[in-house]
């Protein structure tokens, strides 16, 4: 399929951008139905802003390093020692929550 250079205008700062043959092959080789929104400066900076914050697309590895968001921690108390601790769900009272150390204990014991 032959392609042409075509020109584009730039989503988030309006100017006009050339979307070259080789990007569309490349585009169209990965299965890309879209064609870019954004100028290449304006994609590197929204990308390194990605990066920057830690942000992901919420995904582990999927072309992202393997960066994942930070995750909420919330405050419990261990069931097993009373120890102040966080976890990383919101605990419903229902179940017992343990500290990492009784956590390990509670486990090697299954």
């Amino acid at each position: 399929m032959g392609f042409q250079d075509k020109s584009l205008e730039c989503s988030d700062c309006g100017s006009t951008f050339t979307f070259t043959a080789k990007e569309q092959e490349l585009f169209a080789s990965r299965g890309y139905t879209n064609e870019p929104k954004r100028c290449p400066n304006c994609r590197a900076a929204r990308k390194s802003e990605r990066y920057a914050s830690g942000g992901s697309t919420g995904t582990s590895g999927g072309g992202m390093g393997g960066f994942r968001p930070q995750r909420q921690m919330f405050p419990a108390k261990c069931s097993a020692c009373g120890a102040d601790t966080k976890v990383p769900f919101e605990p419903r009272g229902d179940r017992p929550v343990y500290c990492s150390e009784c956590y390990n204990r509670v486990k090697m014991g299954r």
